[in-house]
């Protein structure tokens, strides 16, 4: 039995229950096989055994009151899983899905991710299985004061640097960050995605959309190809769709689809983005709301997005949601190149089968980087106390998209497996934190 292979049937055995972290975590070791075999000092000092468990994992009670004057209990995770290369930075998720599974996942794949960026964060993930629809302002108040409440005491500007995912938006991140500000009397950059009235960064919300573009413009340009006049199908409706599509729109690319959990949308003229933010930005209803706006559109319950015909796909909506058989849905029409915009969002099979059938894919810890990456130079802004224009940020992250992009690519080609960017990927994140943990000893 070869050390890989041990290392992934120990995996199996100590996760069991916690197939979306086993799935992530048995797509990077899969690809560090070459880099382990290169360098036996990560197989002597044991990175991968310590890089798979989590530096420390914190699940609490989260007690508040609805507007009946009901009682109500959800539960609170924090994963911090390697703060080698700095704080441990990632968001948090308040989804009815949670668990330690789908927070484990998150938290593993934002250490390369993070490590990716270049900036010095480490990775962490936490949220609740607490649902935010439906409630009142009053309602998410209180349940989000009652977790900073647990949460305050792992946090901090230099420990643990939380931020928005799922279900937490620029509302959540101002009750969480009144509530931690009051807890520690300290104003500190503790959180990112904070409203610019208090300490946030321009270019937050729409950085992990706008991220996504400038990517998978590196990566078709290096593959001769260009996004002006292609045809996108998108997945999703939040922060990261919109601001791709936005950005996809001012390349010269052409998004037909969006959706939501309820459904999606076909636009043959191209998605109106106005009619999208005011449905979804202002007056936060359904998707199928388009249709009253734009009545050439076509609305579809359910799934079926990717047997749209496109050039391009993005998935930005949630992990898992591009399976096989959409893979050769998509294949079959004739995509050219998939761009994750979410995390994970594409099958371990869906993966194989796009690389086999030479399909350029940008995996998500490579083109969903654009958030952390901005969410870092909030930070640095809050540090000086100090803020940048628009353009400047912008201009920030689209060289560290850049940068991600020659890293992956380079270390694919160095490992053996060029155009593999997922490999290059996990290889490049990798040997940034494994060197760092080499330096600091055992810890």
């Amino acid at each position: 039995m070869t050390y890989m292979v041990n290392q992934l049937d120990n995996l199996m055995k100590n996760n069991t229950n916690e197939p979306e972290f086993l799935q992530a975590a048995t797509e990077v070791l899969q690809s560090l096989e070459p880099v382990i075999a290169r360098h036996a000092q990560y197989r002597k000092s044991g990175i991968l055994e310590r890089l798979t468990e989590p530096d420390r994992q914190i699940k609490f009670r989260v007690s508040w009151i609805d507007d009946q004057g009901k009682i109500r209990i959800n539960r609170g995770y924090r994963v911090q899983f390697n703060n080698a290369i700095g704080p441990y930075k990632g968001g948090l998720r308040f989804h009815p899905t949670v668990n330690f599974s789908i927070i484990k996942f998150l938290g593993f794949e934002q250490i390369f991710k993070n490590s990716l960026t270049g900036l010095p964060i480490g990775g962490g993930k936490g949220g609740s299985d607490f649902d935010p629809k439906g409630k009142s302002d009053r309602e998410i108040m209180t349940f989000c004061q009652s977790f900073m409440t647990e949460l305050h005491r792992h946090i901090g500007a230099d420990t643990d640097v939380p931020a928005g995912d799922i279900g937490v938006g620029g509302r959540e991140i101002g009750y969480l960050f009144g509530q931690y500000k009051r807890l520690c009397n300290q104003h500190t950059g503790a959180l990112t995605g904070k409203s610019l009235s208090y300490g946030g960064s321009l270019v937050r919300k729409e950085s992990t959309g706008f991220g996504l573009l400038y990517l998978l413009d590196a990566m078709l340009k290096a593959n001769n190809k260009s996004i002006d006049g292609k045809i996108f199908v998108l997945s999703g409706s939040g922060n990261v769709a919109i601001y791709a599509c936005q950005k996809a729109q001012e390349m010269g690319g052409k998004v037909v689809t969006m959706s939501d959990s309820s459904g999606w949308i076909y636009d043959s003229d191209g998605i109106h983005l106005e009619v999208i933010k005011e449905i979804k930005e202002v007056k936060q209803q359904r998707l199928s709301e388009y249709i009253s706006y734009r009545p050439n559109a076509v609305y579809h319950e359910g799934k079926g997005i990717w047997s749209t015909p496109c050039d391009i796909a993005l998935p930005c909506a949630t992990q898992n949601e591009l399976q096989l058989d959409d893979a050769k849905e998509l294949v079959k029409n004739g995509v050219i190149a998939v761009a994750e915009g979410a995390n994970m969002p594409t099958s371990l099979e869906a993966t194989h089968y796009f690389q086999a059938n030479h399909i350029l894919f940008a995996p998500g810890k490579a083109s969903n980087a654009g958030g952390v990456a901005v969410s870092a130079l909030e930070m640095a802004q809050n540090s000086i106390r100090y803020s940048w224009e628009f353009n400047k940020t912008d201009l920030k992250l689209k060289k560290i998209m850049n940068d991600i992009f020659e890293k992956i690519s380079e270390s694919a080609k160095e490992y053996g497996v060029p155009g593999n960017y997922v490999d290059g990927a996990n290889i490049a994140g990798f040997l940034k934190v494994a060197d760092a943990m080499m330096a600091q000893g055992l810890f």
